[in-house]
């Protein structure tokens, strides 16, 4: 199995994000089986959401870990809030979001949530290394 871990500062910029993106692409291209394309931008767009909520609403860092399975690749974000994501009804109108966990979920073959040892919380999400 292949693992690699990027820790988000905490600066809230998209920089960061940028970065962690960035890191999940060079994490995909360096695997010794590939990543059939359409699961390799689900998955930068999964890092992207996660990592972005992690910022957002979790403190304002976030540490990001990315592994390779036979059959999939975990993302896997880690922040010191212990409030989980919630589904909610998108904001159509006022920019506030809510499209992003839906989302995740909807590309994602399963998402869990698991408390840490410091208070915070992982929010990972397994997608599948190729078609469906």
């Amino acid at each position: 199995m292949d693992t690699m871990s990027v820790t988000v500062v905490p600066v809230r910029s998209t920089t960061f994000i940028a970065v962690a993106r960035e890191s999940a692409r060079a994490f995909l291209a360096g695997l010794t089986v590939p990543v059939a394309t359409e699961n390799a931008d689900a998955v930068v767009l999964v890092v992207s959401e996660l990592v972005t909520n992690a910022l957002r609403h979790g403190g304002g860092t976030c540490t990001l870990e990315l592994s390779a399975h036979p059959d999939s690749i975990e993302v896997a974000v880690r922040d010191p809030s212990p409030r989980a994501p919630r589904m909610r009804v998108p904001d159509l109108n006022g920019g506030t979001g809510g499209f992003g966990w839906p989302m995740v979920n909807r590309l994602a073959r399963a998402t869990a949530l698991s408390p840490t040892t410091s208070g915070g919380k992982t929010v990972s999400a397994l997608l599948p290394r190729v078609a469906r």
